[in-house]
């Protein structure tokens, strides 16, 4: 008898029901704390083998790294693909639990790929960078708010300069009100701690890169350094999950919805359950490979297609291709060329 259980997973607790494949209901609903983990595992392994369904949520990686084994496989779900199944207007944990267990049985759970420790690792260290970087953008951006409200403006990333710096105190600084000049030397400080723990991110990410060949491999492409690279082998890795390359370009977000109606197609926004951290790599990546290498093909088409449909699409669209680059250098482990 094939079982499986669903489980709706939560900060302190987990709601778990098992469902066997003649629409019975094995056991619960049963709500367990995450602090009694071992009664999960033991009331599973009452039932084992089994599959295990939970949605692939903030608190998968506990779950997942203490359940599965060779009686219990844990099958992560797409939570944004999953509600465009399941939407209802009646729910509860012990609904939701339940719900995921018998669309198993119907092949209705959207999979998604569980990284490894290690890759998880990966993905925490570029993604724990990026932030920083977002976060120092946003400290920039208040700086900027004051100089706006005086008149007054910078180019992007002159801020982070010391000719910028030397700017605001000298030029700006006697437009500034008490409470002005306090704000912009608070967030100047910020940014000089952030601008340093990014700095130290960015060493160690380098010496990692180094001791990874598909990293070392993606960095021969113009406009793709150790940061970039990590974080798309860390999303991508092992690349032999994408069978061809439409679906890393699927994956990555960068093919347009399409809905066709008898003779008519259209072509909608970005879906939205893509990898947000793939797609923003591989779009700023395109754009950075065109200014560091306007004599390839990339750069070319880039260009021929800004000037037909405007740099939005063409940045979408240099970065679909991109995306096929690395999924043939992945796959192949050739590396860049510009022939």
């Amino acid at each position: 008898m094939r079982k499986v259980a669903g489980l709706d997973a939560h900060s302190t607790y987990v709601v778990v029901t098992i469902v066997s494949n003649d629409g019975g209901r094995v056991a619960g609903p049963h709500r367990i704390r995450n602090e009694d983990a071992d009664q999960l595992v033991a009331l599973l392994d009452e039932h084992a083998p089994l599959e295990v369904v939970v949605e692939a949520s903030g608190s998968w990686p506990w779950i997942y790294d203490r359940l599965e084994g060779p009686e219990v496989h844990v099958v992560l779900a797409h939570p944004k693909k999953l509600r465009a199944i399941a939407e209802s207007n009646y729910k509860t944990d012990a609904i939701d639990a339940e719900l995921l267990a018998r669309m198993r049985f119907v092949d209705l759970i959207p999979e998604v790929y569980p990284k490894p420790i290690e890759q998880r690792e990966l993905a925490t260290l570029v993604r724990h960078r990026a932030r920083l970087v977002r976060q120092r953008t946003g400290a920039a951006g208040r700086i900027h708010g004051e100089l706006h409200s005086l008149g007054l403006s910078l180019r992007r990333g002159e801020l982070l300069t010391q000719a910028g710096r030397r700017w605001v105190h000298t030029e700006a600084w006697p437009l500034f009100g008490p409470e002005q000049q306090c704000l912009i030397e608070t967030h100047e400080r910020l940014i000089d701690v952030l601008t340093e723990m990014i700095r130290g991110l960015d060493r160690r990410i380098a010496r990692i890169g180094r001791e990874i060949p598909a990293v070392q491999l993606l960095e021969t492409i113009p406009g793709i350094g150790a940061y970039r690279a990590l974080l798309i082998v860390s999303e991508t890795d092992p690349i032999t999950r994408f069978p061809g390359p439409k679906h890393l370009v699927s994956y990555a977000g960068l093919a347009p919805v399409s809905s066709r109606s008898g003779k008519s197609v259209r072509y909608g926004s970005i879906p939205a359950g893509a990898n947000r951290w793939l797609r923003g790599a591989l779009v700023q990546a395109a754009l950075s490979h065109c200014r560091f290498a306007p004599d390839s093909r990339l750069t070319t088409y880039y260009e021929d297609v800004k000037d037909r449909k405007g740099w939005r699409i063409a940045r979408i669209a240099t970065a679909r291709k991109l995306a096929r680059v690395v999924h043939a250098m992945l796959r192949t482990g050739e590396v860049w060329s510009l022939a």
